[in-house]
């Protein structure tokens, strides 16, 4: 592998690993729906807001999301919202692997 191929998988993995936590997909999901506060996202996840801080900061810091400051409040949205087809395929794969399974069963 080359060194400019090497860099470009190695960002790529960058955003894969920001996004490989259940709690971030979950985020991610409801970014897609909708932009959310940080309040709103703690109570949603069920953990303490410096818990859900940290995945949020993960996850801007690779690109995924992105913030805005009202008031007292930070309000996030999906960024790249490119990153919704990722759970499209995801499913499809988790689909096909269930469906494999069933045959051999």
């Amino acid at each position: 592998m080359d060194k400019s191929n090497s860099i470009r998988f190695e960002a790529q993995a960058q955003i894969m690993k920001a996004l490989s936590h259940p709690t971030r997909l979950f985020i991610v999901h409801e970014l897609g729906r909708a932009e959310r506060c940080v309040c709103e996202l703690t109570e949603m996840v069920g953990a303490d807001t410096s818990t859900v801080s940290k995945h949020l900061s993960i996850m801007k810091n690779a690109g995924i999301v992105d913030c805005e400051k009202r008031g007292t409040s930070i309000y996030y949205s999906l960024k790249m919202k490119c990153v919704l087809n990722f759970f499209t395929c995801v499913n499809e794969v988790l689909k096909k692997k269930v469906e494999s399974q069933m045959v051999f069963a």
